[in-house]
C-alpha cells in the first residue's frame, strides 16, 4: 500500500520543515509542486524529495492541487498544506483500514483555530478524483466514503495573505456565476475584509439558491453577524433564527442567538438559547465548521452572568464550577473563581 503526498507551495521556507516533519513515515511518495518561490522553499523540499515540479499561478487552487495529483504513484492521494501538522497517527492502523475497506474517500478531522470540521485527506489514485473551486477549493464526495481521527492541524503563518482571496473571487465573479458552495465562501470573505454590504447581497443570493443545507446554515451566521456590524441587530437575529428552518440547531447558532439577547439585556431568554445549544450534538461529520467549545465553555461561561444577573445565585455558581471541571485555566473561569470567593 503506496501513500503519496502531494502538496502546492509558495515562500514556505518557514512552515515546510515543520509540516514535513510531522508526517514522516505517514508516506512514501511526496510531491511538491511549486508555484513561484522566491525564498528557499525548492532547497527544503529538495532534502525530502526529488519530485519538484514548478508551476505558473494562474490564480486557481483547484488547478494546482489536481497538478500535484496528476504527478502522483501512490494507491492513496494525501495532500496537505504547508503550514499544517499531523498529530500523533498509527500508520499500521491506518494502512490497514485503506487494505481491508478500500474506501474512495477517507474523511479527516481538520482543526483550525476554534474551528474543526473533517476534510477530504485520503483520495484513492484509480477513482481520478479532481479538486473544483479557484479558491476553498474541494474534491466532490462519491463513491465509498470512511472516517478516520487522524487530526490534521492547521498552524498560523507568517506569510501575510491580504486580499488574495478576496481579489480571486472578484474576478471569478466578473467572468461567470459562481456555485452557491462558492457564494457562500465569497460572500464569508467579503465579511472578513469588512465590506458588509456586498456581503449581505452575495450572501442573501446563496441562501435563496438550491445550495447545500451545511452551508446555508452557516451563511445565515455570517449574513447575521454583517447585520449586527451594520447595527441591525432584529436582522441579525432574524437571519440566525432563519437556520433553524433548514436543519438541525447548531451549536454556534443558538450561541449566536443568545448573545444578541444578552445583547439586548433579555437575560432569562438568553440563558434559554444558552442551555439549549449545551444539548446540541456535534455536526462535524456532516460537513459542519463545528466550534466545539460552543457545546459547552461558552455557553456555561455566559450562563454565569445571565443567572448572577438574574439574581439567581446558586445557579450561577453551579454553572461556574462545571466551566473549572473542563477548563479551570481559562481566564475566565480564573476570574470568576476569585469574583465568587470574594
Amino acid at each position: 500500500m503506496k501513500i503519496s503526498l502531494c502538496m502546492i507551495v509558495r515562500d514556505e521556507e518557514r512552515t515546510l520543515p515543520r509540516c514535513l516533519e510531522s508526517a514522516k513515515g505517514l508516506y512514501d511518495e511526496l510531491i511538491i509542486v511549486d508555484t513561484g518561490s522566491a525564498d528557499n522553499t525548492k532547497n527544503i523540499a529538495r532534502e525530502y524529495t526529488d519530485k519538484i515540479f514548478d508551476l505558473v499561478w494562474r490564480e486557481d487552487f483547484a488547478y494546482a492541487r489536481n497538478a500535484a495529483l496528476s504527478y502522483a504513484t501512490g494507491e492513496y492521494l494525501l495532500w496537505l498544506d504547508a503550514d499544517d501538522v499531523v498529530e500523533a497517527v498509527d500508520r499500521d492502523t491506518l494502512l490497514a483500514l485503506l487494505e481491508r475497506e478500500r474506501p474512495d474517500m477517507l474523511f479527516c478531522p481538520y482543526a483550525a483555530g476554534d474551528l474543526v470540521y473533517e476534510r477530504e485527506r485520503f483520495l484513492r489514485r484509480e477513482q481520478n478524483f479532481r479538486f473544483v473551486g479557484r479558491v476553498h477549493e474541494a474534491v466532490p464526495p462519491r463513491g465509498k466514503i470512511l472516517h478516520y481521527p487522524m487530526t490534521v492541524r492547521h498552524l498560523s503563518s507568517e506569510k501575510a495573505r491580504g486580499r488574495r482571496n478576496l481579489d480571486i473571487y472578484l474576478r471569478w465573479a466578473a467572468e461567470e456565476p459562481l456555485s452557491p458552495r462558492d457564494l457562500f465562501y465569497y460572500g464569508r470573505e467579503l465579511y472578513y475584509h469588512r465590506l458588509y454590504a456586498e456581503a449581505e447581497t452575495v450572501l442573501n443570493k446563496m441562501l435563496s439558491s438550491d445550495g447545500w443545507y451545511v452551508n446555508k446554515i452557516a451563511a445565515c451566521e455570517v449574513l447575521s453577524r454583517c447585520y449586527e456590524e451594520c447595527g441591525e441587530d432584529e436582522k441579525a437575529l432574524s437571519a440566525l433564527l432563519h437556520s433553524l428552518t433548514l436543519g438541525e440547531p447548531r451549536a454556534y447558532v443558538l450561541c449566536g442567538i443568545g448573545r444578541l439577547f444578552f445583547k439586548a439585556n433579555r437575560l432569562r431568554e438568553a440563558a434559554f438559547w444558552y442551555e439549549t445549544a449545551l444539548t446540541c450534538r456535534d455536526h462535524t461529520k456532516e460537513g459542519d465548521f463545528e466550534e466545539p467549545a460552543c457545546r459547552s465553555l461558552v455557553p456555561m461561561l455566559q450562563l454565569v452572568v445571565c443567572c448572577w444577573r438574574c439574581g439567581e445565585r446558586e445557579k450561577a455558581f453551579y454553572w461556574h464550577k462545571k466551566t473549572e471541571a473542563i477548563a479551570p485555566a481559562h481566564p475566565s473561569v480564573l476570574y470568576n473563581k476569585q469574583f465568587f470567593k470574594a
